[in-house]
């Protein structure tokens, strides 16, 4: 990237809006330590995606590198891209995160009656089901990294569909590998799992998703291209 904020998100929604609200809604509701609507299976998917998203990510790419690619060079290229795009998807995350300074669900909640909102109830002794990051929520630093990563990749092959496995090491997650069909696929399920976890707003979720994955653009068109082929200078 040029800068930091090259690939800077747009503001949150306002508090006042609909969007704010539903949100808000949504991940007290399901992301509570205490939720009777979070499924078995949505408490399993969000402790899978509670371990580190570069860590899982470097699982994912060994896992892909050993079964689909037998040529060092290309092996090689893949690497370098996808850890460049996940480096330059954190640094513009956090770029967002400082410039906006969002509360996280556990403050917001906890002060639900002071952001002017009458569809948004205040709960003072709300808790997530994990522990909150020291850092502010918006946009998903996780989300980010899986967008960019997930998003190089069907750059680099050409297509969604390819069957990977990844590996988490939480030891809160009975299920400690995961098989995905497509890229996609796992880019909704951390979307899905910040918000079963209380940590993030699916809107952060999904606007950090766009946001790795116009790194993933940039960095796909300017940096390690094939020999036989130009570079394009268009910002995404």
């Amino acid at each position: 990237m040029h800068s930091g904020s090259q690939f800077q998100v747009d503001a949150p929604p306002h508090l006042k809006s609909r969007v704010w609200a539903d949100d808000y809604n949504e991940t007290k509701t399901v992301g509570s330590l205490t939720s009777t609507t979070r499924t078995a299976e949505q408490t399993e998917i969000g402790y899978f995606w509670a371990d580190s998203g570069p860590l899982l990510w470097q699982n994912a790419l060994r896992y892909i590198s050993g079964t689909y690619l037998h040529d060092t060079g290309a092996s090689a290229r893949m690497f370098a891209l996808a850890e460049a795009a996940l480096a330059d998807a954190q640094i513009a995350c956090w770029d967002s995160k400082y410039f906006y300074n969002f509360w996280r669900p556990i403050t917001a909640i906890r002060l639900g009656g002071q952001d002017g909102n009458p569809a948004t109830v205040v709960d003072p002794n709300w808790q997530p089901l994990i522990n909150t990051p020291n850092f502010p929520e918006y946009p998903s630093g996780h989300a980010d990294v899986s967008g960019a990563v997930s998003h190089m990749l069907r750059l680099f092959f050409g297509t969604d569909e390819l069957t990977f496995q990844m590996t988490t090491t939480n030891p809160l997650a009975q299920q400690k590998t995961r098989t995905f069909a497509r890229f996609s696929q796992a880019e909704r399920e951390v979307i899905n799992a910040r918000v079963y976890v209380g940590i993030h707003y699916r809107n952060s979720d999904t606007t950090a998703r766009a946001q790795g994955g116009r790194v993933a653009n940039w960095v796909f068109k300017h940096y390690m291209r094939p020999v036989d082929e130009p570079g394009d200078d268009s910002e995404e």
